[in-house]
């Protein structure tokens, strides 16, 4: 049962989406519009709009785009139910309560609640006599019961069915157990523990809700850890362990470290401020979720060779992301953990030196060239060279390359001059690389070659526009929509999809109401509502009077009139053939 009107509308004029998106993102005024960097791709110039006379906004980077509701969607991963309900509690509203009980959003909070409960039951398990395995290892890692309550750490034992015998007494379903993976479907169609003889991990959202589980295998076997898939409720590329908890420490920096208990061990010795990524590499979507806390990030990856692997890849994501990037390296091999109980008392000031004297990812990246190439022969010191230009290319700030140009030039005994020139020839190059593929991009989005939301378009580009047009201006000038209803049936629109919201559209008209973007959100999907505002963001400002929406309409009747004798001619020619067929029998 959809949202009543009245409810919807009071939301929309409660919830600004210039306040709400500049909680999120820095907005600059530009005329009537804002811009600024887009929060869900990496961009160094803003091409995200906020459109505040129409209340949407639209990327022209990456295409994301919709209204309020559909913005808290995206950035906080909600479904639509829920941002409604984050919205209005911001603007001191009640959701009415018997609209809300739709299917997803029933789905999420069952989700949740079994979490709750798993977690509950592997904590419960963790300090009693059949979890003494996993408190021993817990234990052995020096962890104090306060921060083993802190973290809700737990113990999934070797029984398969305890976890799922457990959440069936609570209430819950096999299929909720399998959908919240906790559990997975047997030969025989049984639900069997998906963690067993496991130390737990509960992974927390930013609002305090138990979403997945890591579990570390206590015996041999692969995998080492292993994590909840995605689910309804959690996606591993869009959260980090321990962030519910390091937001509040986030300045002056976060420390992003590689594995649970690095952070746990951390966060016990007085470092609030360390989270951890959830068993992939660093996502731009975990770059993003950093940077909307805190400037700096320090990252501190183990001394083995993955763990320096993933610092390099780590890099150019937070940088992109606006972050300001310091390495730290625990010396002798160490992780975080390892080295804080090593100096035992003195754990927390040796590792305050390390953060204090860690340098920034430039250093970090030149130290390991020198470490990899032989700089005492000609050829290995011009391969060097080269690779530190490549190096300083990637830096946008002109002071940083003419400061480590500098210092490359006086350790190879060379002018910075030709330092700078080398540089200056791969940001080129790296320069007509970008604009060509961005060029060969702009051009299959222009002929609809990779529009998914609706792939009718490359087929019917011509229609395909005069509909995307026509669409936008009934949305940015509502005056014209009663006009154009009158004057073009829904079966003439020749793509699929923008009939569709043709459709939608005349539906929601009631009373020569006026539709706005925010009146289709519950009737499409995050990508669709993303095209539409598109169509908006590309209609904003243009003319859009009487002889506009009727050239629009002229070119959907005159495509329309030409599919129409497509098909009579395809028709005809069918029954030419049957009629040879039936001649030769």
């Amino acid at each position: 049962m959809p949202l009543p009107q009245e409810f919807v509308e009071e939301l929309k004029a409660r919830s600004s989406i210039e306040d709400v998106v500049s909680s999120y993102v820095s907005l600059k005024r530009r005329g009537r519009t804002l811009v600024g960097l887009c929060p869900f791709h990496s961009e160094k110039s803003p091409s995200f709009t906020v459109y505040p006379d129409n209340g949407s906004f639209y990327c022209f980077g990456c295409g994301a785009g919709g209204d309020v509701i559909t913005f808290i969607e995206k950035i906080d991963n909600l479904d639509y139910m829920e941002s409604v309900r984050s919205l209005a509690q911001r603007a001191g509203m009640t959701v009415p309560e018997s609209d809300t009980d739709r299917g997803l959003a029933k789905l999420r909070i069952r989700l949740y609640e079994l979490n709750r409960e798993a977690a509950r039951y592997y904590h419960g398990v963790l300090l009693s006599a059949q979890g003494r395995a996993g408190m021993e290892y817990f234990e052995k890692r020096a962890l104090a019961p306060k921060t083993i309550s802190r973290f809700g750490l737990g113990y999934a034992p070797s029984d398969r069915f305890s976890l799922v015998n457990y959440l069936r007494k609570k209430g819950f379903s096999e299929q909720e157990m399998i959908q919240a993976n906790v559990a997975f479907s047997s030969r025989n169609g049984h639900a069997i523990d998906r963690f067993h003889d496991r130390v737990m991990f509960p992974i927390i959202d930013l609002r305090g809700n138990v979403i997945a589980f890591g579990g570390r295998i206590l015996g041999q076997g692969e995998p080492k850890y292993l994590n909840t898939s995605d689910t309804p409720i959690f996606s591993k590329g869009r959260n980090l362990f321990a962030m519910n908890f390091a937001k509040d420490y986030a300045e002056p920096y976060l420390v992003l470290c590689e594995g649970y208990m690095d952070v746990i061990a951390l966060h016990q010795a007085g470092f609030q401020n360390a989270v951890a990524g959830l068993g992939t590499a660093l996502t731009p979507e975990q770059a993003r979720l950093i940077a909307h806390y805190t400037k700096e990030v320090v990252a501190s990856y183990d001394a083995d060779a993955a763990g320096q692997k993933a610092a390099s890849r780590s890099i150019p994501l937070l940088r992109e992301a606006g972050l300001t990037v310091r390495i730290l390296v625990v010396p002798d091999g160490k992780d975080p953990d390892e080295f804080i109980r090593t100096h035992g008392e003195s754990g927390h000031a040796r590792f305050q030196q390390l953060l204090d004297s860690c340098g920034n990812d430039v250093e970090y990246r030149l130290t390991k060239l020198k470490k990899d190439i032989n700089v005492q022969t000609p050829e290995g010191k011009i391969h060097y060279l080269n690779e530190a230009a490549a190096v300083l290319s990637a830096l946008d700030s002109d002071i940083e390359r003419e400061v480590y140009a500098g210092k490359l030039a006086d350790e190879a005994g060379i002018q910075r001059a030709a330092v700078l020139q080398q540089v200056k020839m791969l940001r080129e190059k790296k320069q007509r690389s970008h604009q060509k593929k961005a060029f060969r991009t702009f051009r299959r989005q222009t002929a609809g070659m990779q529009d998914k939301v609706n792939p009718e378009k490359s087929q019917n580009l011509r229609a395909a526009r005069a509909e995307e047009a026509l669409l936008g201006a009934m949305i940015d000038y509502p005056e014209n929509s009663a006009y154009i209803i009158a004057e073009l049936p829904p079966e003439k629109f020749i793509t699929t999809f923008n009939r569709r919201v043709y459709g939608i559209i005349m539906g929601k008209m009631k009373d020569g109401k006026a539709v706005s973007l925010t009146d289709l959100a519950d009737s499409l999907s995050q990508g669709e509502m993303g095209l539409v505002a598109g169509y908006c963001a590309r209609q904003a400002g243009l003319k859009a009077g009487r002889q506009e929406v009727d050239a629009y309409i002229r070119v959907i009747l005159e495509e329309n009139d030409k599919n129409s004798a497509q098909t009579r001619s395809d028709d005809e020619i069918q029954h030419y053939l049957e009629q040879l067929r039936a001649e030769k029998k």
